[in-house]
């Protein structure tokens, strides 16, 4: 029988989303209770959650109409970067986050947002 997880604490983030007469998100704002962040203006979103039961992961990608090209170009760049060390530090499988880290190089040197 598995032993049951004691939760001590829960934390809260919340993430508003206001959005003009066609749906589209004109605004974003974010509070984390963990974080001392409150109402912290976003332009883009990607949430990637796992239902354990469906195997399944669910997603919500938003920006808003602020968000430039280069912003976007930038977003990905640093999140995929991101996701190489979270997947490394959750698996333990270093050499594909450094194929993805190399990756990651490729798609800066192509979208033309390589420091200087």
């Amino acid at each position: 029988m598995e032993d049951e997880k004691k939760i001590v604490k829960t934390s809260e983030i919340k993430i508003n989303v206001g959005v003009n007469e066609n749906h589209v998100p004109m605004r974003m704002m974010w509070n984390a209770t963990d974080g001392n962040i409150e109402n912290a203006e976003a332009r883009a979103l990607l949430l990637s959650v796992w239902d354990p039961k469906a195997k399944n992961t669910l997603k919500i990608d938003l920006w808003t109409d602020e968000m430039s090209i280069e912003e976007m170009k930038q977003f990905f760049h640093q999140t995929l970067l991101t996701m190489a060390d979270t997947f490394e530090k959750a698996t333990g499988e270093t050499k594909i986050c450094e194929d993805l880290r190399d990756y990651c190089f490729h798609f800066a040197d192509k979208m033309e947002i390589m420091p200087e």
